[in-house]
């Protein structure tokens, strides 16, 4: 057994506590865009971290880029970021991280806790990620409580970008990922406990196309359509979608024109790009460039294209391979059969990978239906999660299968 029997019956004990929590959370609205909301979070984790000990800080961020709805690039301010770092001359380190924020606006109809049975809550945010925030909170409040705890450093860091692909937090993510020797991300696990290893990477692109406005009546002609140019490029753009093996495009959101005697001149497609290779990136962003020039090589219109790819795509790499293995071996320990998967979904484990640290990115509690008004938590696996992380932490504690050793 890997954590002394006391250390998990501490966390037990801590069940309604912990349950507490996530509901408080998970009652303060953290979208993204909310910053009176991230403001308010970050001053209740604040508190809970606190007596952890370590040094705490609050960081600004830079804000980040967005085309509005009149094609123009615009600069977005987002909420600040909260660290807490103990024992940073450790010679063992590990980062522990997840955000803060949701994909649930303030004016979401879904903002309320509910219990769907004794097991299970229903909630903005129970799963993904406050119940991961939480998971982080108890399992370094029994590791700190172990007679093994000097000899392990610890990072937590939690951002308030994530949802949108960590824009502004990237270089926080960077340089935590350069300070620390290995990374636990406490994004959901799968409903039956199944953990993400390898990651298909994600870009966001935006195209504008400018034309020429007329009467649609009288000079039709002498306009010239964006909505039309942009339909064709949706279609071209579209037409990439399984031209490598993985790779998908979405075009997810669509904008133009004010009026149906009006011919438009401007038109907006937003879209989102998957990718399983490492060479993937620059080769679509190469074919996006060569229709964008063939379409600006049309006389009376102008096409933009805005950004790019944030997270690269994360592979099953040996030292990986190797985390997850010692991961299923804690929980064997603990009685869980610990097993994984790849996912077409992104997360910042992504960007740490990409930064050099080797890490696991599912180790939050079991849930299921995130990012939707049905999304559930399975309440007795935020003790189950918080007993794998503190097992694995004491395990690196007292030197044993350290990942980088």
């Amino acid at each position: 057994m890997d954590a002394p029997a006391d250390v998990l019956t501490w966390i037990d004990s801590q069940h309604d506590r912990v349950v507490e929590l996530v509901c408080r959370w998970a009652s303060i609205n953290s979208h993204t865009d909310n910053l009176p909301g991230l403001a308010r979070m970050a001053d209740v984790l604040q508190d809970a971290f606190a007596p952890l000990g370590g040094t705490l800080k609050r960081h600004a961020l830079p804000p980040r880029e967005v085309v509005d709805r009149h094609g123009n690039v615009a600069r977005q301010p987002v909420g600040q970021a909260l660290s807490i770092v103990k024992r940073p001359d450790a010679t063992r380190r590990v980062l522990l991280c997840i955000h803060m924020d949701t994909v649930y606006p303030a004016d979401s109809p879904f903002q309320e806790v509910t219990w769907i049975d004794n097991d299970t809550l229903r909630g903005p945010g129970v799963a993904d990620a406050k119940g991961g925030i939480a998971v982080i909170l108890l399992a370094l409040e029994a590791f700190e409580r172990s007679d093994v705890a000097e000899g392990l450093g610890w990072e937590v860091l939690l951002n308030p970008d994530e949802e949108i692909g960590s824009p502004s937090s990237i270089d926080l993510l960077q340089q935590a990922a350069r300070r620390n020797h290995v990374g636990l991300v406490y994004e959901p696990t799968l409903p039956d406990g199944t953990l993400i290893g390898q990651r298909k990477g994600s870009g966001n692109f935006t195209l504008v196309v400018r034309g020429r406005s007329a009467h649609a009546g009288r000079a039709v002609d002498e306009g010239r359509n964006a909505i039309h140019l942009l339909a064709e490029l949706i279609g071209q753009v579209a037409a990439l979608h399984g031209a490598r093996p993985g790779l998908t495009v979405n075009v997810g959101i669509v904008e133009g024109g004010s009026a149906v005697n009006r011919v438009p001149d401007m038109a907006i497609a937003h879209l989102n790009v998957r990718v399983e290779h490492a060479e993937d990136p620059a080769l679509f962003v190469s074919q996006l460039d060569s229709i964008v020039a063939e379409a600006n090589a049309r006389d009376g219109f102008h096409v933009e294209r805005h950004g790019a790819f944030f997270s690269p795509p994360k592979p099953l790499d040996p030292p990986t391979q190797r985390l997850l293995e010692t991961i299923a071996d804690c929980g064997r320990g603990l009685g869980l059969d610990i097993k994984w998967q790849s996912s077409g979904g992104v997360c910042d484990g992504n960007k740490l990978a990409a930064a050099g640290l080797p890490n696991v990115d599912t180790l939050g509690p079991r849930g299921g239906d995130i990012h939707s008004p049905r999304e559930y938590l399975i309440v007795p696996s935020l003790c189950e999660r918080a007993k794998l992380t503190a097992s694995l932490l004491m395990r690196w504690a007292r030197g044993d299968d350290w990942v980088t050793g």
